[in-house]
């Protein structure tokens, strides 16, 4: 998925391979197989291009990420402990941005 969203642009199969080449050599066939996989679950929309596929992802990297974290706080019962457990090792940073979001989301309801 890294690949397909620093592109920043729909690829094929080869144009991944060629890009992961840069650090290891993948075969072509297991590219394939993951970004076929990745398809099917939803990850990833493709679209014919001559005999292959150009694939796109479905979700930006931080509506991925947004999905992710809410999957995991489904996971706990209590929501508010889930939360306190999370911002306990985040940074002074992570706080205020959550700080800037929670101001933005009021601001929006309110309207």
């Amino acid at each position: 998925m890294d690949r397909v969203w620093s592109r920043g642009e729909p690829a094929t199969v080869r144009e991944v391979v060629e890009d992961l080449q840069e650090e290891r050599a993948p075969a072509y066939t297991t590219v394939m197989t993951v970004m076929d996989i990745l398809h099917r679950k939803g990850w990833l929309q493709r679209e014919r291009d001559g005999r292959a596929y150009r694939y796109e992802a479905t979700a930006s990297r931080e509506e991925h990420a947004a999905r992710l974290m809410r999957e995991a706080l489904s996971e706990g019962q209590d929501t508010e402990a889930v939360l306190m457990h999370f911002m306990q090792d985040g940074t002074p940073e992570e706080a205020r941005s959550l700080q800037s979001v929670l101001r933005k989301l009021a601001k929006r309801s309110q309207q």
